[in-house]
C-alpha cells in the first residue's frame, strides 16, 4: 500500500442500504463503467434488492453478459439472478436507453394524438430526437426520472453515457432544457402566442426581417420545419426545463450515490479527480471511487530491482552443458540467484499491464507471447537447448515488469488520494480475461466488495 491509504469503499454496505435508491456510475470513456454497473446490479439483486440497470453502452456487451439476446427501452428480467435472502425477493432487470424512443414517449405523454403525430412526423423533430447535442444525456435523465416515478424497483443503477468530458453528463440536460425553453424558441413561438390580425400585423415587419435572415442561414425548408415543430410543441416546452430541474434535484437527494469509475492510468484518474470536484461543487452525493483493473502480486516481497538483478545473474553467469541440457557451475553469480521464486509469477495474471485492459475489466493474457520471446515454445513440443536457468530468468523478468506496473498504478492512485484523501476507494483486481457472462460479473462483484487487488 502507498503512504496515503484512502478509506475503503464499503460496496456491500452501500448496496444493502435500503435508503440507497439510485447509484450513478460515471467517469471517462473506456474505464469499465458498464461492467461495473452490471456487476453491481447482479450483486445487489443476489443480496435481496429489486434492481434495474439502465445502460447507454452502444457496444451491447451488457446484454451478452446478462444472457439476454438484446436490450431495448423496456426493462427485461434477467434469468439466473435471484436473491439469496430468506424471502428470495431479489430481482435484476436490465434495459438499454433508446434515445429517440424516450423522446417519442415524452411527446406521446404530453400531447393529444393529433398534435403528437404532427410532432413525430416533423423533420426537425426527427433530427433533434436522433442526434442533437446533449439529447442522449437529457434522455438518460428523463428515463431515470420515469423509472424512479414508477417505483417498481428499490434500486436503480445508471451507466452514464460515454462522452469526451465527464461534465457532459451534468451539463447537457440543462443545455437542452435551456435551448427548448430559451429565447430563440420563444421568438419562433411569438406569432402563435399573439392572437388575431392585430397581433400578426404588430409582429409582421419584425418577424419578416428575422425569418428572412434565418431563411438565409438555415434554409427556407428547415426554417419552416422548425416553426412547424415549435408551433406543435407550444404547450410542452416549459415541461422540458421543469423535468430537467426535477431530475437534477433527484440526483442531489440523499438516496442517490455517485460512484466515479476510473482505471489506474494517469488520464483516467485525472478525469476522475475533476469529476469528484465537480460533484462536490454541484452538491451531488459521492459514495467513492472505483478503480478498475488494478494489478497485484502474490510475490510482492520480491522487488522489480531484485528480480532483474537475479535474471541478469542467471543469464550472464550460467554455464550450460549443451549435451545434457543441465546447468553447470554458475561461478561467482551462484549465490545471487533466487531459489524461492513463487509459482504464481508464471501465471498469465502476472504478465498483464494496465494498457492491455479491456472495458470488461479483463486483462490481455500475454504470458504465451512472453514465453515465445524466450524461445520456449517449439513447434515440435521439445525444449531444445532451453535450460531451467533461462526459463527462470524469463519468469523473473515477467515478475519485474508486473512489479513496475504495480508501482506505477500505486503512484497514480496516491496522487489522487493526496488531492482527495476523504474519498473512499475500492480497487478492483484485474481479471485474466474479458467479462462475457454472469459468472464474470459475479467475479467483478466479489472484487468490488473486497475493495483491494488480489495479492495486495
Amino acid at each position: 500500500m502507498g503512504l496515503d491509504t484512502p478509506p475503503r469503499l464499503a460496496v456491500d454496505a452501500l448496496l444493502d442500504d435500503a435508503g440507497t435508491r439510485i447509484i450513478v456510475c460515471c467517469g471517462s470513456g473506456g474505464v469499465g463503467k458498464t461492467t461495473t454497473a452490471a456487476a453491481l446490479g447482479v450483486r445487489a439483486a443476489e443480496r435481496g434488492r429489486k434492481v434495474v440497470v439502465l445502460t447507454i453502452d452502444p457496444a451491447r456487451r451488457l446484454a451478452q453478459s446478462l444472457g439476454i439476446d438484446s436490450l431495448d427501452n423496456t426493462p427485461r428480467r434477467v434469468a439466473g439472478v435471484a436473491g439469496d435472502d430468506s424471502a428470495g425477493t431479489g430481482e435484476l432487470h436490465a434495459m438499454m436507453l433508446d434515445m429517440k424512443r424516450t423522446f417519442d414517449e415524452i411527446v406521446e405523454g404530453h400531447a393529444d394524438a393529433e398534435r403528437a403525430q404532427a410532432i413525430l412526423e416533423n423533420p426537425f423533430y426527427q433530427s433533434l430526437s436522433a442526434g442533437f447535442a446533449g439529447t442522449q444525456e437529457y434522455m438518460a435523465m428523463e428515463k431515470l426520472g420515469q423509472l424512479r416515478a414508477r417505483d417498481d424497483w428499490d434500486l436503480i443503477i445508471v451507466d452514464t453515457p460515454p462522452s469526451r468530458s465527464a461534465l457532459d453528463f451534468l451539463d447537457a440536460p440543462k443545455r437542452l432544457g435551456s435551448f427548448l425553453d430559451g429565447k430563440f424558441i420563444r421568438v419562433l413561438m411569438a406569432p402563435a402566442k399573439v392572437g388575431g390580425r392585430a397581433g400578426m400585423k404588430f409582429l409582421n415587419v419584425g418577424m419578416s426581417m428575422m425569418t428572412g435572415t434565418l431563411s438565409k442561414l438555415m434554409g427556407a425548408s428547415l426554417l419552416k420545419d422548425v416553426q412547424t415543430f415549435v408551433a406543435a410543441m407550444d404547450t410542452m416546452f416549459g415541461g422540458f426545463r421543469t423535468r430537467a430541474d426535477a431530475t437534477y434535484r433527484l440526483l442531489q437527494a440523499p438516496g442517490t450515490a455517485f460512484l466515479v469509475v476510473a482505471a489506474p492510468e494517469e488520464d483516467a484518474v485525472r478525469e476522475a479527480a475533476y469529476f469528484v470536484e465537480r460533484l462536490a461543487a454541484e452538491r451531488m452525493p459521492l459514495a467513492g471511487l472505483v478503480l478498475n483493473r488494478v494489478h497485484g502480486s502474490g510475490a510482492d516481497q520480491l522487488s522489480a530491482e531484485r528480480a532483474l538483478a537475479a535474471a541478469e545473474n542467471l543469464e550472464e553467469g550460467g554455464i550450460v552443458d549443451q549435451e545434457s541440457g543441465k546447468a553447470g557451475d554458475r561461478g561467482s553469480g551462484a549465490d545471487d540467484s533466487p531459489t524461492d521464486v513463487p509459482a504464481a509469477d508464471s501465471t498469465s495474471d502476472e504478465s498483464g499491464t494496465a494498457g492491455n485492459s479491456t472495458d470488461g475489466n479483463g486483462t490481455t493474457d500475454d504470458a504465451d507471447s512472453a514465453d515465445g520471446a524466450h524461445g520456449t515454445d517449439d513447434a515440435d513440443g521439445t525444449a531444445g537447448a532451453i535450460t531451467a536457468d533461462e526459463i527462470t530468468a524469463g519468469l523473473l523478468r515477467l515478475h519485474a515488469e508486473r512489479m513496475q506496473v504495480i508501482a506505477r498504478e500505486q503512484r497514480t492512485r496516491d496522487r489522487f488520494t493526496s488531492l482527495h484523501p476523504e474519498v473512499a476507494v475500492a480497487e478492483v483486481a484485474a481479471l485474466p480475461g474479458d467479462v462475457h457472462d454472469l459468472a464474470g460479473l459475479r467475479a467483478i462483484g466479489e472484487r468490488l466488495a473486497a475493495g483491494v487487488p488480489a495479492g495486495a
